[in-house]
């Protein structure tokens, strides 16, 4: 009998990520649909890989899905597949998700970004294992495990009727959040590790010779807005530097410069050591909105009007700069962005859809 393979590795010894690994083993034995809630890179796919191979399933597929990278049609018949002559350019027949992943799991990253018409025909997969491909009248069978992932709000969404509230009914059987990185900064040095000798091993240069303190210190003081992938890129971008440059050529020495944000340094333009970009960028729009009001450090120094010329136009400059920021500055959470700037939900909606804010 074939043994199960081990599960994908998930670094760390925080006592908030063990905590919710020992949350996704314990789980993964009961064959209910699960609901991992995370923000972006936070490891969201390995805690379902996680769940999946320590399932009884774990022989059967797993297949993975991206709802944010299709639009409705093709979502819907990457799902469910479809039948030939379904829609102009569908030759044959096709096998969708659902069917490929028969016997395992089916993986629903970014679930927020599908349809209420695709999320009404996931809900009966879900519900009474019965679908149709698009195009056809034949009922087929699911015998599927879902687990699906999420970065935003879902219960917010299900409130304001932008989500099925019983299709989140049925996801949530269990709910596995996936801690952010600045909640387990003490894992920052070791995946930091882990992912520079594992680039170094790849391209075939010098063993991983450790950070600098200077470097530890400046992981561990980035907020990580985007967690363990910016971690990662931030990390492999620091070791093949050195490792192309004078420290392995002369013969080792720790990996001391760390650049976070390679689009400040591509403009000439590099965050302070240990300072979070994202925080940077907001001082800068914060200080942009106070000078198009002509106060503030940055105003012009001749008058009250500071150069305005029209009120109309800059104080929607403002209003857009300040929702922004205010947005920025709560992970793009509309609600919080409203209570923070003391405006109503449906007057922060209204300036979002006035601007094209997201």
């Amino acid at each position: 009998m074939k043994a199960p393979p081990s599960p994908p590795d998930l670094i760390g010894q925080s006592q908030v990520f063990l905590d919710a690994l020992d949350h996704a083993s314990r789980i993964a034995g009961i064959d209910r649909p699960v609901l991992v809630v995370g923000e972006r890179g936070s490891g969201k796919e390995l805690f379902a890989s996680r769940i999946h191979f320590l399932s009884s399933r774990w022989d059967g597929p797993l297949v993975k899905v991206n709802c944010a990278a299709m639009n409705e049609a093709l979502l819907e018949s990457e799902l469910f597949g479809h039948e030939a002559g379904a829609f102009t350019g569908a030759s044959r027949k096709h096998k969708g998700r659902f069917e490929r992943a028969e016997g395992g799991t089916l993986f629903l990253d970014e679930i927020a970004s599908a349809s209420l018409r695709v999320q009404e025909k996931l809900l009966r997969a879900i519900e009474y294992g019965e679908y149709e491909r698009v195009g056809g009248e034949e009922t087929l069978s699911a015998d599927v495990r879902v687990v699906a992932a999420a970065n935003v709000d879902l219960r917010a969404r299900a409130r304001d009727g932008d989500f099925r509230a019983d299709l989140l009914d049925r996801l949530a059987f269990d709910v596995v959040a996936a801690p952010p990185l600045r909640a387990r900064r003490a894992d920052i040095p070791l995946l930091a590790a882990h992912f520079a000798g594992a680039v170094l091993a790849e391209i075939g240069a010098a063993p991983f010779p450790g950070f600098s303190p200077e470097a530890v210190a400046s992981l561990q003081a980035h907020h990580w807005p985007g967690n363990v992938r910016e971690l990662k890129n931030a990390a492999e971008r620091a070791a093949f530097a050195w490792s192309v440059g004078s420290g392995e050529e002369k013969g080792g020495g720790l990996i001391s410069e760390i650049v976070i944000d390679p689009f400040e340094r591509a403009h000439g333009k590099p965050a302070p050591p240990g300072k979070d970009a994202a925080a940077a960028r907001e001082k800068e729009t914060e200080a942009g909105a106070d000078a198009a009001m002509g106060v503030g450090p940055a105003a012009d120094a001749g008058g009250v009007t500071g150069g305005v010329t029209d009120l109309r136009a800059h104080l929607d400059l403002m209003e857009k700069e300040i929702a922004a920021a205010a947005l920025n500055r709560h992970g793009g959470n509309q609600r919080r962005a409203a209570k923070a700037l003391s405006l109503s939900y449906d007057q922060m909606r209204g300036i979002v859809r006035k601007y094209g804010l997201s």
